[in-house]
């Protein structure tokens, strides 16, 4: 039953990034390297058998939940299970996978309680990076297994598990899921489709569903997350890592209307996809999602952007956000000179705001498109040994490094979210008051190539507590726009309740500028919270 894992597990690249395995999602089958010969082995009773004792810092975590004004974790009571896709019922209870164990758990928000179901069917020590998952409104929780290209349904009324195999060939790793409807929606990553499965079709004793096969237009490349808008259009990308790629609309609709009318179950799916090139700027597309007005939102993993494109015009918009602060990637060696924030995932809200997860930020971010605001939440928890936090005297820095939050779920003004290595889950809750409000002097400029201009943005402190310390945000999307602090301006500065301050930049176009309309993101960001507001750059 078991197979080899498929991919690498994590490559170091520094110099353009930080310490990361260059996308998890784009290498299948993460799991911790074998330990070499003469690796301690304590038994421990726990999921973190399934580590030699040198690893388990690196994947069990520290064992300690922390909070901040707008965070809360949440300790798992299991050791060592690995959380990693997460979803919410219509009670408001968590439910999310552990793949280090084979389990779906439950946290009750209300109680503080989690409850982990046991899995018969699961091999003991095997692990799955389980990347999708969903609840049905019968009550079942479905998630995909990318070690036995599998889909599973956990019933909560009845607490047992139903595999079922995942129509493949060759090499294949079901990734996001999405109950719509009667059906079932994945994407194949490596095996370079969209399956929707029937899941009524399945008899008694049998482990396989009827279900059609959407093949992804170009050969030999990846099919990324997916996302379904309001005419029930699928949208999904199709890329080859750091080279270029599609973003791919399918008609679904239009396909079944014909199937019905005409009984060919086999027509050309050619008439019914429409593909948009993606921009050179976007290297690894991971997350998307619809907005309520139709924009398609993708975030890129190999870079701190993330892009909304419209159908009605065929473009793209660019965005970026923050530079990591400097405790989430060490940079003991000093050799991180770059440092990036990797959006992940991408949904939106109730409200129509874009909720992202940044991986090598620790961050949850909310962007309003209304009023071009982005907010990114600090994760409190950092696992040392996957950034550079090394003192190089086999000591590690405590407050240095990544929980890996690789999953979120969006329910009302919280956010719920999983730490891999940390074995917790956490909430960020929107609904707390910011500590600042920020007022742009102008939301928009116009410049020309080698020409400069001055702006400058207002800061409203909105806390009665001691001042704090903080730090401007200035982050462009492309070379060519250069940004600078003025008029006596600083960096670093005091965040004080009594003292509303004026932040003074300059915005510079090189000789070389491309005309377009761009994005820089102004702002500012304490220990726990990054407050940024969009201005438009026009480059004549």
């Amino acid at each position: 039953m078991k197979k080899q894992y498929k991919g690498l597990f994590f490559v170091v690249l520094f110099g353009g990034g930080l310490l990361f395995w260059a996308t998890a999602s784009s290498m299948p089958g993460i799991s911790p390297m074998d330990g070499g010969r003469g690796s301690s082995m304590t038994i421990t009773g726990t999921p973190a058998d399934n580590f030699p004792d040198d690893q388990r810092g690196q994947f069990c975590g520290s064992g300690i939940a922390q909070s901040t004004d707008f965070v809360q974790e949440y300790l798992i009571p299991t050791a060592c299970t690995n959380p990693l896709a997460i979803v919410t019922d219509y009670d408001g209870n968590v439910w999310f996978t552990q793949t280090n164990t084979g389990k779906v758990a439950k946290f009750d928000p209300a109680n503080e309680t989690f409850t982990e179901y046991s899995n018969p069917l699961w091999p003991e020590g095997v692990r799955s990076m389980m990347w999708g998952i969903d609840y049905a409104p019968d009550g079942s929780v479905w998630f995909t297994d990318e070690m036995f290209d599998s889909i599973w349904k956990f019933s909560t009324i009845d607490e047992r598990y139903e595999r079922l195999s995942y129509p493949s060939e060759g090499n294949s790793l079901p990734q996001r899921l999405l109950v719509d409807g009667s059906q079932i929606i994945v994407n194949d990553f490596t095996g370079n489709k969209i399956t929707f499965l029937d899941p009524t079709t399945v008899q008694s004793g049998e482990e396989e569903a009827n279900h059609i096969v959407l093949p992804s237009p170009i050969d030999n490349y990846v099919t990324g997350d997916f996302a379904v808008d309001a005419d029930d259009n699928i949208w999904y990308t199709n890329w080859l890592l750091q080279y270029d790629g599609v973003l791919v609309k399918f008609d679904q609709s239009g396909y079944r209307d014909m199937v019905a009318v005409t009984g060919d179950q086999f027509l050309p799916l050619d008439n019914f996809v429409r593909l948009y090139s993606l921009p050179s700027e976007m290297l690894t597309p991971n997350g998307i999602a619809v907005d309520m007005n139709g924009l398609i939102w993708i975030a890129d993993t190999s870079t701190s952007f993330f892009f909304s494109f419209d159908p009605s015009t065929g473009r793209f918009t660019q965005y970026v956000t923050a530079d990591p602060r400097s405790e989430t990637y060490g940079n003991q060696t000093g050799i991180v000179r770059d440092p990036i924030s990797r959006p992940y995932w991408i949904d939106v809200d109730d409200q129509g705001r874009i909720i992202f997860n940044a991986q090598t930020a620790n961050t949850i971010a909310v962007m309003d498109p209304k009023s071009q605001s982005l907010v990114e939440y600090q994760v409190p928890s950092k696992n040392p040994y996957w950034a550079d936090c090394d003192l190089g005297i086999g000591m590690m820095i405590a407050d240095c490094g990544l929980a890996q939050v690789f999953d979120f779920a969006v329910d009302g003004d919280k956010i719920w979210f999983t730490e891999w290595v940390e074995n917790n889950i956490g909430v960020v809750d929107t609904s707390i008051p910011l500590p600042l409000e920020l007022q742009l002097g102008s939301e928009a400029m116009f410049l020309s190539g080698g020409k400069t201009e001055h702006a400058n943005v207002l800061v409203y402190p909105r806390t009665s507590s001691d001042p704090v310390g903080a730090s401007v945000i200035l982050s462009t999307t492309h070379d060519f726009l250069k940004t600078n602090l003025a008029h006596g301006s600083t960096k670093e500065f005091q965040l004080d309740s009594d003292l509303p301050q004026t932040i003074h930049f300059d915005v510079m176009a090189t000789e070389d500028a491309v005309p377009g309309t761009y994005k820089i993101l102004v702002g500012v960001q304490t220990s726990d919270v990054a407050v940024g507001k969009f201005v438009t750059v026009i480059i004549q």
